[in-house]
Order: structure tokens, then C-alpha cells, then sequence
């Protein structure tokens, strides 16, 4: 799931503004090859400044799970982090961990060579993990993004990175590497469709990698405001059977 706040299928930002605020919730469910479906609802808000080479976020989440507790967010993105013999479901909700997110453009792109940028997070782990909302823990990690326009309609992108991930107590959770690829395509000048690929490394060790594919339409409503959807196919046990989220920004 990209955390704009779906994590993946990211693309540079091309609208007029040094501030941007969003909106986006995000529903995921499956059974992440436990027997037992887990429902996240996940809605964050983020605060967005802009900057000539790059950008800064403030993500500020609202989750509620509905679960036996084997599956919770971390960095933004369910992961199953232990096995239960619970059966009975139950939801909890509240504040989730706030993340600060930020990218700097070490290169910008030519006729011949991809724009390419180094990203960096941290994971404050403000999420009650007694409620199943999270760790507890710190997480960190780093990555970098490559983008290119191979015309006035096509374009590319890959991100790939890498997480240290904080071990709550009674766990062994590894740290965690993911990438994702895909190309977006303009039906029109202000409505832009793309496609990705997105793969991460499972946090328990023996269980299948998280595995989805993502669709994704973004509206340029005006210069100020954007409005965006997305669909999430699962591809393996360690991956929500679906997802989908909308959402809407502001500039200024």
C-alpha cells in the first residue's frame, strides 16, 4: 500500500505551491495466510512542504483493526508480525504511529538520465501496540526513487529501500527491504492512470513476502487541489486480498 500514504507508485511532484495538506483513507482485508481476515481501516492526514530539491512530510494516522491481533500496521503498511490461536475477532482504534517522511532529488532528469532522489523515515511509535496499532517500537530506513517521462503521455518509476524494524517484546521481527515498478500514462493533461508492482520482504521469517499490484488515477482537479483513487490486488498469502483508497490534497 503506497503512503502517499500507499507506499509505492510515488511520482514527482509537478503542481504550483510550497505547501500541500492531504486526506486519504485507505481500507484493506485478508486473511494474510493466517485463516483469520483482518480489516484495517487507515486514514492519515499529511503535512507536506516543499522544497526546490525535494520535500518533508508529517503523516499523522487514524487506524481502526479488526482483528485476533497476528497483523498490524508498520511504517504505514499491514504486516503479519505473529501467529495466535485466537479466533475471535476484535476491532480497536485510535491514533497510529506518526511518520516523517522526507526526499531529496540528487539528480534531475535529462533527455538520457531518470530523475532520481534519496528518501529517508523514521516511525514514532505513538500507536497503543496493546490495541494491536503497532510495535511500540522505533523504525527507520532509507531508499531512493527513479523516475522518467518517455514522452508527453508515458512515464516510469522505481523506488527500492530498506527498513530497520523495531522488535516489540516477544517477537523476531526482520528488518525489511521493498521495492515496487510500474508507468502511469496521461489521458489527459490533468488526469493521470498508472500501474505498479510492489513487493516487500515479510517481517517473520518463513512467511511469503507481501506481493500486490496497485492501480492508481490521480485528478488534477486545479492547481490547488488534486483528488486521487486506488485499487490493490493481493498476489500472496502475505498481502491483503484487496484494497482501495481515495483521497484528496490541497496546495498552496
Amino acid at each position: 500500500m503506497a503512503v502517499v500514504v500507499l507506499v509505492g507508485c510515488r511520482l514527482a511532484y509537478a503542481g504550483s505551491g510550497t505547501w500541500q495538506i492531504g486526506l486519504d483513507f485507505n481500507y484493506t482485508s485478508g486473511d494474510y495466510g493466517t485463516g483469520n481476515d483482518t480489516d484495517i481501516t487507515y486514514v492519515p492526514v499529511t503535512i507536506r512542504r516543499y522544497f526546490p530539491k525535494g520535500d518533508l512530510s508529517l503523516i499523522i494516522p487514524y487506524i481502526s483493526i479488526k482483528s485476533t491481533k497476528e497483523v498490524t500496521i508498520v511504517g504505514g503498511n499491514p504486516n503479519k508480525i505473529r501467529q495466535t490461536s485466537r479466533t475471535t475477532r476484535k476491532t480497536e482504534d485510535g491514533l497510529g504511529d506518526i511518520l516523517v517522511q522526507g526526499r531529496y532529488y540528487v539528480l534531475e532528469e535529462t533527455d538520457t538520465l531518470p530523475l532520481v532522489g534519496i528518501t529517508g523515515n523514521i516511525k514514532l511509535p505513538t500507536a497503543d501496540e496493546d490495541k494491536g496499532l503497532g510495535t511500540g517500537e522505533l523504525d527507520a530506513g532509507f531508499g531512493f526513487e527513479f523516475s522518467k517521462n518517455f514522452s508527453d503521455s508515458w512515464q516510469a518509476y522505481f523506488d527500492i529501500g530498506y527498513t530497520f524494524v523495531g522488535d516489540p517484546p516477544g517477537t523476531d521481527l526482520r528488518n525489511q527491504w521493498y521495492f515496487d515498478i510500474g508507468a502511469g500514462y496521461y489521458l489527459a493533461p490533468e488526469l493521470l492512470v498508472s500501474a505498479c508492482y510492489e513487493e516487500s520482504r515479510a517481517l517473520v521469517a518463513g512467511e511469503d513476502n507481501p506481493r500486490d499490484l496497485f492501480f492508481a488515477l490521480n485528478y488534477d482537479f486545479s492547481s490547488e487541489i488534486e483528488f486521487t483513487a486506488g485499487l490493490l490486488l493481493g498476489l500472496s498469502d502475505g498481502a491483503p486480498d484487496y484494497g482501495f483508497t481515495g483521497g484528496i490534497r490541497f496546495r498552496f
